[in-house]
């Protein structure tokens, strides 16, 4: 049964290869004939899976758990073979990671240079980000009709971010349909705004899928520094924002349920931090007297902020010379993200409102030994099972991005660029510091290292247990 779904996900991918195929023919580049061998290859695969009759269509936790992560990898292998035959001169290595981080929304690249890489490979780096920003179970869950009774909700559950998740129609495939629909008109929204700006259509198109995704991948070595528009930022800055959000709060707005968005701690934290995050960058470039112009202390920084905290990753020219306080609210930005349920990385706002609320009530509690509280979330109270998976989780998550930075350190990477590129690749924002640049060029670090950070970005984006669970023995004992 799982090898069968995997044959849908490969044929789903082999038809969605025909959109570079498409920008290459349009580009008279060569690498159309190679997009066509990909998608022949893919294709053939996924046909051949597709054709096995299991016995059984039941579908338990573990097989949801195994098919989740089995899912990413295979894809990110068959996804590969546009980066290894299109004249990129790719290594498997190089190419298994530059597509698990376009997967991964992460946005890492071992590209040195985006000039003269074909328009068919540009856009299909992009593609990937939007194809994993919501997810790529998700996807088939709305458009794979038999998995709704086959442990659709097992499978929604495995892959979807945040600590609890609500079924917003009655099948688990119309709630995949109605969070994609949304992700499909924002992200419409976005590329038509973007066409009004001086960016052609190539260029709005890969940046409205990158940008939605909040991934992060560009087209230019200037990245938005080519064209230096203010309104290219602010359009930027406020999808950012969106895709940091929650999507079923999205969708409940349409659904005119916008008291469900007033209401909600995570959302209103969110737009507390922009705004903290937002201060502290203006008034660190005053006090530095790096500012010369009004967007220096107002756009730039706000635009810094959201696409940080939104795991999107993409950063000023001179981000550089902000300072060491930009760095540390950048690091402790990368460690929250923005909130659970949406295209962003990092442990997720929502889950630390728990822990603070936790911790607030231990303090109370050690003046009134005898008092009762719990940690309420939205108005609600929370269960004692999804506290302690919380900590659990937050503590995980320390010990993943400590255990990948000595992993980088045996690879030969200082300290300072161990922990932070293994922060960076769990968190799904793919920034780097002095051995990769600010804007996360890998192209340096050893083989070894780049599987290790795939792995790191893996366990981030589908949220360690998912990934972790397969490496217990427990997990294959029935």
């Amino acid at each position: 049964m799982l090898l069968r779904v995997v044959g849908w996900l490969l044929i789903i991918e082999a038809a969605i290869m025909a959109v570079p195929c498409i920008v290459g023919m349009l580009y008279r580049e060569g690498s159309t004939f190679q997009f066509l061998v990909c998608m022949g290859i893919t294709a053939g695969v996924g046909l051949g899976l597709r054709s096995l009759h299991p016995k059984s269509r039941d579908m338990g936790q573990r097989e949801a758990i195994l098919l989740t992560g089995l899912t990413w990898v295979i894809l990110s292998l068959f996804g590969m073979l546009p980066f290894l035959l299109c004249h990129t001169h790719f290594s498997i290595t190089d190419a298994f990671f530059e597509t698990m981080s376009g997967f991964t929304t992460t946005g890492a690249s071992v590209l040195d240079t985006l000039e003269g890489v074909p328009h068919s490979i540009l856009i299909w780096r992009c593609i990937c980000q939007w194809i994993g920003g919501l997810g790529i179970i998700l996807f088939t869950l709305a458009i794979v009709p038999m998995l709704n009774t086959s442990g659709g909700m097992m499978l929604f559950n495995a892959e979807v971010t945040g600590i609890t998740h609500d079924k917003l129609q009655p099948r688990i495939g119309n709630t995949s349909k109605g969070l994609w629909m949304v992700y499909i008109i924002m992200t419409f929204s976005l590329i038509i705004l973007l066409l009004s700006s001086d960016m052609d259509l190539f260029d709005s198109v890969c940046y409205g899928l990158s940008t939605m995704s909040t991934g992060g991948f560009g087209n230019s070595d200037l990245s938005l520094g080519r064209w230096n528009s203010n309104y290219i930022k602010i359009i930027m800055t406020i999808f950012m924002f969106l895709g940091g959000v929650n999507f079923s709060l999205l969708f409940g707005l349409t659904k005119g349920k916008w008291r469900g968005m007033l209401k909600n701690d995570a959302l209103r934290c969110y737009l507390y931090i922009i705004l903290t995050c937002y201060a502290i960058f203006s008034l660190n470039i005053l006090f530095r007297g790096i500012g010369h112009s009004w967007d220096d202390f107002t756009i730039d920084p706000l635009f810094q902020a959201v696409s940080i905290l939104s795991s999107t990753g993409l950063t000023e020219p001179d981000f550089h010379d902000w300072g060491a306080v930009s760095v540390i609210v950048l690091i402790i930005m990368m460690i929250m993200g923005a909130c659970a349920g949406s295209t962003s990385g990092g442990a997720k706002i929502d889950r630390f409102i728990i822990l603070f609320k936790f911790l607030k009530n231990e303090f109370y509690r050690m003046m009134h030994p005898n008092a009762i509280r719990t940690v309420v979330i939205n108005g609600k109270g929370t269960p004692q099972p999804i506290l302690m998976k919380t900590l659990a989780f937050l503590f995980m998550y320390i010990i993943v991005i400590a255990a990948g930075a000595v992993g980088l350190m045996l690879c030969n990477l200082p300290l300072k660029d161990a922990i932070f590129c293994a922060l960076s690749a769990v968190s799904n924002t793919g920034l780097g510091t002095d051995m990769t640049g600010i804007e996360g060029n890998y192209s340096q670090v050893s083989a070894l290292a780049k599987w290790i950070l795939s792995f790191l970005m893996l366990t981030g984006r589908l949220e360690l247990y998912t990934v972790l669970l397969i490496f217990t023995p427990g997990f294959w004992k029935k």
